[in-house]
Order: structure tokens, then sequence, then C-alpha cells
């Protein structure tokens, strides 16, 4: 899998000659390969430096680009020099959003090119998934769910949020998942206030809500969901902050599609919060989109004005959070079409009584 063709097909509208690709995200997205390399783009020719610790692999995974094996007589920045002077590159865009200024101040002075900031040109390609993404998305997604069914099996009294977490893990990487997306946010009763919160010695007890907030890779893309569950009966207030977030997610789920920007999808979902008096608890956005990395954009929040594009990876998390006493938040991920959405997560999202 790579994207070399569609960021090719960018350039002229963002009127460069080449793409400079650095970044671990970035690397993957265009040629499918983690290998430390740079990627050059070009209309007419794609060219990928790596060392040797990868070249083996990338001789063999890499289509649409020349692969080059960087060494200390060869390294990658004189490399990328030369690929400017044999392709005629004048201007060439780099991704602002990872290169540290050092970096950019490196390149600036050894490439006989003018450097311009194109994060968006990736950025804009990477926020619509194709088929290929959105099947990876799901199969990590349909372990994360199988995971979740394994640790309702799982769980009793006296379990640490750490061993649940360790036990989590385990189950997404039997069932296949390459590694996480994250690690694991196990956390219960009063700790359940923090969003995000670290799995610690403290021990599950009956009557506490338990939030876990994991997901994992396929193919190099990510899963991401949320569940919070009562072991054993809940108080009333527990069930009402419950029922509230859940009517908020699925407010705003009804008014996410494409074309519809990510600020009106929040505010459906915070209305419903406000409403019900836990405003001032929900602090975050209601969603932010997935792909190769856990967070990526655009984001459904109270500030970004983005039209969410088709086939848009957006989670769709509110939360309830009341420090000292428990706190709830549940998370689907939702592919966006033009008539809404397709929800990848299938867990169920009625409260879960163990």
């Amino acid at each position: 899998m790579n994207h070399l063709k569609q960021i090719a097909a960018k350039l002229d509208e963002h009127g460069l000659d080449a793409m400079l690709i650095l970044s671990d995200p970035g690397e993957y997205y265009a040629i499918g390969f983690h290998g430390e390399g740079a990627v050059v783009v070009t209309k007419s020719e794609c060219r990928y430096f790596t060392d040797s610790r990868y070249i083996e692999s990338a001789e063999k995974q890499v289509t649409g680009a020349k692969v080059t094996m960087t060494t200390a007589s060869a390294a990658q920045k004189p490399l990328v020099v030369q690929a400017v002077e044999e392709l005629g590159i004048q201007k060439m865009g780099f991704e602002d959003g990872y290169l540290t200024v050092a970096a950019w101040r490196d390149y600036e002075k050894a490439l006989p090119c003018e450097l311009v900031p194109a994060q968006r040109l990736l950025n804009t390609l990477r926020a619509s998934k194709d088929q290929e993404e959105i099947a990876l998305m799901t199969k990590a997604q349909e372990i994360t769910d199988q995971a979740f069914d394994a640790i309702l099996k799982f769980i009793q009294p006296g379990m640490t949020e750490r061993e649940i977490a360790a036990r989590l893990q385990y189950e997404m990487l039997c069932r296949g998942a390459e590694k996480m997306s994250f690690d694991p946010i196990v956390v219960s009763g009063p700790n359940g206030s923090l969003p995000h919160g670290i799995p610690g010695d403290k021990q599950v007890q009956k009557g506490e809500f338990i939030t876990m907030d994991f997901g994992c890779k396929v193919g190099g893309y990510c899963s991401d969901m949320t569940r919070t569950i009562a072991l054993g009966e809940p108080t009333e207030e527990m069930r009402k902050v419950y029922d509230t977030v859940l009517k908020a997610q699925l407010a705003g789920i009804a008014k996410a599609r494409a074309g519809v920007p990510g600020k009106e999808i929040h505010n459906a979902a915070a209305k419903v919060i406000e409403e019900a008096g836990y405003g001032p608890y929900f602090g975050h956005g209601f969603g932010h989109s997935v792909g190769i990395e856990i967070h990526e954009s655009p984001n459904a929040n109270s500030r970004d004005e983005t039209p969410m594009p088709v086939g848009a990876a957006v989670s769709a998390e509110p939360g309830i959070y009341l420090p000292g006493k428990f706190g709830v938040r549940i998370e689907d991920v939702l592919i966006y079409t033009a008539d809404g959405t397709v929800d990848l997560t299938k867990s169920p999202k009625e409260l879960i009584i163990l």
C-alpha cells in the first residue's frame, strides 16, 4: 500500500515540483513502509532513501519508488540534494508539522531549491481514508471489540487497573494486533475523573465504574474505543451520568456527516451534556481523526470549523468527569459518508453491569 500517486497529483495545486517526506507517519502513508528514511515525490519519479537496517525489507516491500541505501559516504541529505539536482526541483514542500527547526535549517542550507511548508497537502489526503485504509481500521476494530468481550469475562473485584490494562493488551496481541495504538487507559472509581489517567495499583471495587480506553494497530492503522462499565450495582447518579453521556454521543453521531464542520458535531453533543447540568465536566472535544496516528485531523471539537470530508475516520467520545467521584466516557470510531456515518465499533453501548 502506498499513496505516491495521490501525493504527486496534488503538487501542482500547491505550486510545488516535489514533496520531501521525513516523518514516520508521512513515510508510512507515502510508501507503506517504516524505515526512518526520506521520500522525495515528484510527478515523474519518486525516490526513497533508507539505511542498512531497512534496505533489504524496503527493496522487497516498497513499490513505485527507486530505493537507495544510505551509507557513511552517501548520507541521506546529500542523496536528497542529488535528487533535487537530477530532477530539476525548484520548489519542494516539506512537513512543517513534523520537521524540527534545526532539521529545517540544515535542509534549507543544503538544498539547492526553495523549501515550502506543505503539511496541508499530506493532511488533506490523510483526512480521507480510502477503502484499503478503512479495511485495515475495520480489522483493528474487530480485534478491539473481541478484546473488550474477553475482558468482561476476566474482570473481578480486587484486580488492579494495571492488571486489566495488561490483559487488554494480551487479548489484542493474541488476536493479531501488531501493537497498541497507545498505552491503554484503565481507571476506576475516583480515578475515572481523569480522562487520561494512568492505570495503577488501585484495586477495582464493587459499586464503581471502570473506564477502559484502548486500541490496536493492524497494517499500520489504529483502532480506538472507550467503554465504561459498572462493577456491581451503580448508584442513581452513576446511571444518570452514563445515560447523559450516551445520549450526547448519539446526538453527535446523528449530526455527523461529510460536509458538516467539526464544531457543529461537537456542539450537538455538548448541548445534551449542558442541558443535563454537567456542562463544566465535559472539557475535551467530541472527537479526533484516527488513522496511521491515533490523533490526526480534522477534529470534532468546539474550535474546528473544517467541514468533514468523505472518508474521514473520526472518534465519537463525549465524557463527563466528576472530580473525586467517577467519570464516564463512551467512544466509537465513525467513517463519514455523504449521508451520515458508518460506525466501525460494534461493542454494545448500553450500561454493562458485571
